[in-house]
């Protein structure tokens, strides 16, 4: 239960017990946890969601995003603002790369990615709502892109020693990604079957890109994959619901 708690206060603001003591090495086992808390946090989405999608489609996107800003404490918007301005000022330079990542004010790059990311969000859910996404998609998004918070972690080496991503891959092995994985298609083959397809693409194409670009990844550039692909999932679902595709579904199944 100390990993399951951990994991909620790294990725939630939720209340949890408080641990008597803490040791950095803990966080090495959480991450077997990041896609049962990021089901939580898709699961409490649905309290403004579910009455408002169908009446008030903006008033149901504007209440999820704040509800789901509020829940993750914006960390991982922290991450993508990070990313871009480390990005934006490296001139793909690895150190001063590094060095644009630590430090703590928000510069012009990150101040745009958070603002095209917070609105291209709020828009793909107001468009969810209005074309009537499955709520059990919502509450797959945030499991799907934590699960790849850790994968990343595990199969890109990190770029800073120590930090964040480096710790999260310690004892998370190959069998306990697969089992993850497994259950993840498992749950969206039932409830959302466009995420068999569209889950694992969005996972690779992020780490394709740390890859090609980075060499590896770091603390924040797993919270910019979770909204990354938090973000391209929700719109890959307004696309499916537009291309007609569940309604073919049903009529072939029915």
């Amino acid at each position: 239960m100390r990993e399951l708690i951990l994991a909620v206060q790294f990725l939630t603001r939720l209340p949890t017990p408080q641990l008597r003591d803490f040791d950095p090495a803990w966080l090495a086992g959480c991450g077997r946890w990041f896609a049962p808390v990021g089901a939580l946090i898709g699961a409490l989405l649905l309290l403004p969601w579910q009455p408002l999608a169908q009446v008030e489609p903006w008033l149901a996107a504007a209440l999820t995003l704040l509800l789901w800003v509020w829940l993750t404490g914006a960390l991982h918007l922290d991450g993508l603002a990070d990313l871009a301005d480390g990005l934006g000022a490296a001139h793909r330079d690895p150190a001063r790369f590094l060095a644009v990542l630590k430090d703590p004010h928000v510069g012009s790059f990150g101040v745009v990615a958070l603002v095209m990311a917070l609105l291209l969000k709020l828009v793909g859910l107001m468009l969810a709502a209005r074309h009537g996404l499955s709520p059990w998609a919502l509450l797959l998004l945030p499991a799907w892109a934590r699960f790849g918070a850790l994968w990343w972690s595990v199969s890109l080496p990190p770029l800073a020693s120590g930090g964040q991503a480096e710790r999260f891959a310690w004892k998370s092995g190959p069998a306990l990604l697969w089992l993850t994985l497994l259950g993840l298609l498992a749950i969206s083959a039932w409830l959302a079957p466009w995420l068999c397809l569209a889950g694992p693409l969005a996972l690779w194409l992020w780490r394709r890109f740390l890859l090609t670009r980075l060499g590896g990844v770091t603390g924040d550039c797993l919270g910019a994959g979770i909204e990354c692909v938090e973000t391209g999932l929700l719109l890959a679902g307004v696309g499916w619901q537009l291309s007609g595709a569940p309604a073919w579904l049903a009529n072939l199944t029915g």
